[in-house]
């Protein structure tokens, strides 16, 4: 049985993988691109936090604008940044402010998030945060006093497993409920209670969620990372396995001269 779910699951993420752009590039390339990527985490991007997870799976590592200090990120983040996307991650420790981004394991960040804070955002384990999501504690300017930084900032918490949507903000003193969900385009600026889907603006209420129904969260995929681990290999040396150098080199090639 565990044979057959493993297939299964092997198959699933192929044809995932599929129907991405295709990857020229043979397995051994693929493979040296990871270990120079994961020796510029942690030697360049992991340096500028306060603590920076193990297990991490990051992509577009030099795409990442960190600023301030007091930022930390648990174990097995995943983060994909783009160079059209960076991925800011922002405290203010100014005039009083001691900004703090403090994001649990397990969660996931998508090219163009922003999180920005001059108080403290707290981010629970399992989190998910969607293309050009933004996360701010602060008005950043008075209502009257537009002239210094950093108006009013409130505390923000988000609960365990809680998905921001694309291009939703959430704004200062809010918490949201473990599990739920904030809708693509919302602007959350109360509290959310947990396992429901909020959405527009100002945002509200437009599903609740089955609570006993037990939903498979990123919490449980990395239940055993090494496996997990191992399985994304299996899936790249059955993907990559026809993919030729002259190939690689060619598709890059063809890829310039379009643009």
């Amino acid at each position: 049985v565990q044979g057959l779910f493993h297939r299964r699951r092997v198959s699933y993420h192929v044809h995932q993988r599929q129907d991405i752009r295709k990857d020229h590039r043979p397995y051994w390339l693929k493979r040296l691109f990871a270990k120079y990527n994961d020796f510029y985490v942690d030697n360049f991007l992991a340096p500028q936090f306060e603590y920076f997870g193990k297990g991490h799976n990051i992509m577009g590592a030099k795409y990442f604008d960190i600023y301030g200090r007091n930022i930390s990120v648990g174990d097995f983040p995943t983060m994909v940044a783009s160079p059209d996307n960076y991925i800011h991650l922002t405290t203010w420790n100014l005039e009083g402010n001691e900004g703090e981004i403090s994001i649990g394991k397990y969660c996931l960040l998508t090219p163009g998030v922003r999180i920005a804070s001059a108080s403290k955002i707290e981010i629970g384990d399992g989190c998910m945060f969607a293309n050009s999501a933004y996360v701010s504690d602060a008005d950043w300017h008075g209502i009257y006093d537009r002239a210094t930084p950093v108006g009013k900032t409130i505390p923000i918490t988000l609960k365990e497993n809680v998905w921001i949507g694309d291009r939703a903000i959430v704004g200062k003193g809010v918490t949201i409920g473990k599990n739920s969900i904030v809708a693509a385009g919302a602007v959350v600026v109360k509290d959310v209670p947990e396992n429901v889907v909020v959405g527009g603006n100002p945002a509200s209420i437009i599903k609740e969620l089955d609570p006993a129904i037990e939903g498979n969260t990123r919490i449980k995929l990395f239940e055993d990372p090494d496996g997990l681990k191992d399985l994304y290999n299996q899936i790249d040396r059955y993907t990559l396995k026809n993919n030729k150098l002259k190939n690689y080199i060619r598709s890059k090639i063809n890829r310039t001269k379009k643009h």
